[in-house]
């Protein structure tokens, strides 16, 4: 079994970690709450890895092994609690992203936004 991106389902990796949270019967923890606190704790990890680094030496991260390593235990955790809280909550994770990204689209369009920040354009 190849277990990429390109052969695996987001319906695959949340009934994953559905099955890891069962075995340890910690669905009594997962609260939304508990879980949307996790998610900013394991990004506040995430950002950590690139304090204090300068737009050059963040993209040499990539090389760095070590902490590429962390970089991608981090955004697993991310990841694993998101799936975890899309699970307790019934959210459909594609529908989801497709309907923000149909906002996005609607509030910046490309004839304003191409290769500008919204930072930048006041919005």
């Amino acid at each position: 079994m190849n277990n990429k991106d390109e052969n695996t389902t987001i319906k695959d990796l949340k009934l994953i970690v559905k099955e890891f949270v069962q075995k340890r019967n910690w669905q009594i923890f997962h609260t939304p709450r508990n879980l949307a606190e996790s998610i900013s704790i394991e990004s506040a990890e995430l950002l950590e890895i690139f304090q204090w680094f300068s737009r050059e030496d963040c993209s040499k991260i990539k090389h760095d092994l070590a902490r590429r390593e962390r970089m991608r235990e981090e955004l697993a955790d991310v990841l694993i609690y998101s799936l975890s809280l899309s699970n307790i909550m019934g959210i459909d994770i594609t529908e989801t992203i497709r309907d923000k990204l149909t906002k996005n689209e609607n509030r910046y369009p490309i004839s304003k936004f191409r290769g500008i920040s919204p930072k930048d354009h006041n919005v």
